[in-house]
């Protein structure tokens, strides 16, 4: 059965995206633009100036509780900050070392924290917290409709979006404030997907397109969620669903240093223990092309000949032409040249440790 454009969900700035000329499309049951002006330009905004995103359909939770900082260093794989505003990038793990979900834990206060994850597993996040709480006694709190969410994302973000908070520039890096904006709280928090500084804003409903209108008349562009996975690509980051899953381990996704093993204990810990002893036979490695073509999701990946894997995600970079990332045998080094494979089509590429040199 297809799921018809009335069903799909609508964030709060959904009609703020289509005024400004979005194309929406279903992305994981929610309504979204994939692009406004278009991708080139939308692209170079975020590069050079700014760029917006409407990222409300992100998952986001409220635990409470004295044993809240335990319970999270249990159910996830780094060391998460307690120093209030800090936040932490980490993995929720299932037994196996398997990526459940990839999260950002901000400290909110004493007690408290404010979980970001992806809109796809925001569910299944739930039940496996809740799986996992019978000794910690937590209240897990599913704030995400509470909020619609902005990202304002490029080299000019900060300077602009002090016109909603004078001292954003005082809020280091990876870190959370309140602010009363509209008479109702807001969160801001100093992170993106890009690979550019930058903040992403929580804001009640009602008031989220006045935020919209706020930036659009500061001269920001709108932003789709084309030009989203090409900055991310650019910039290593991971797309859940395709560049990690519960098949693949942390070490497996590259993402090794967000592993604490020194941690007293946490779901996956044995199992990742016994493949840092072993070795890590497959890793997600990127690869940029050296000629013309564009890889993309499921291509073949061949070395010397014999097929060694396969790409998770492929996108034509406005900086780098054809780029990608995938799951590969782990024999490869930077420099290392390989066929990417595309309808029978053979593409020259070379491994590379990053593309995109973030700014942040």
């Amino acid at each position: 059965m297809t799921n018809s454009v009335s069903k799909l969900l609508r964030t709060p700035l959904y009609e703020s995206c289509v005024a400004a000329g979005g194309k929406m499309v279903d992305f994981h049951g929610w309504e979204l633009p994939v692009q406004f002006e278009g991708i080139l330009a939308e692209h170079k905004a975020v590069r050079e100036s700014a760029g917006m995103f409407d990222v409300s359909h992100m998952g986001r939770l409220i635990m409470t509780g004295s044993k809240v900082h335990a319970f999270l260093e249990y159910t996830t794989s780094n060391k998460i900050s307690d120093a209030p505003g800090r936040g932490t990038y980490s993995h929720i793990l299932n037994e196996n070392g398997g990526v459940v979900d990839d999260i950002i834990a901000f400290c909110a206060g004493k007690d408290k924290y404010l979980v970001v994850v992806n809109s796809a597993t925001t569910d299944k996040d739930l039940d496996w917290f809740a799986a996992h709480n019978k000794n910690f006694d937590v209240k897990i709190e599913d704030i995400s409709s509470h909020f619609a969410m902005l990202a304002v994302q490029g080299p000019d973000a900060i300077q602009i979006a002090q016109g909603i908070d004078k001292h954003l520039a005082d809020l280091p890096r990876f870190c959370i404030k309140e602010i009363v904006y509209f008479g109702q709280l807001c969160y801001i928090c100093r992170t993106g997907y890009t690979g550019e500084d930058g903040v992403e804003i929580m804001v009640s409903p009602p008031y989220a397109a006045q935020m919209w209108q706020f930036f659009l008349d500061k001269g920001v562009k709108p932003c789709g969620l084309g030009v989203r996975d090409v900055l991310r690509v650019e910039a290593g980051y991971l797309l859940y669903g395709s560049d990690v899953t519960e098949k693949y381990t942390s070490y497996e996704a590259d993402c090794g240093w967000v592993v604490k093993l020194d941690k007293k204990d946490f779901i996956g810990k044995a199992a990742l223990v016994k493949q840092k002893a072993e070795g890590v036979k497959i890793k997600l490695t990127s690869f940029k092309l050296k000629g013309q073509g564009v890889p993309r999701e499921g291509n073949e990946v061949k070395y010397e000949g014999r097929e060694i894997g396969f790409l998770t995600s492929g996108t034509y970079s406005p900086l780098f032409k054809g780029i990608g990332k995938g799951y590969v045998v782990n024999v490869l080094k930077e420099g290392d040249e390989v066929e990417i494979i595309s309808g029978g089509r053979s593409m020259r590429a070379e491994v590379v440790k990053s593309f995109y040199k973030n700014r942040v």
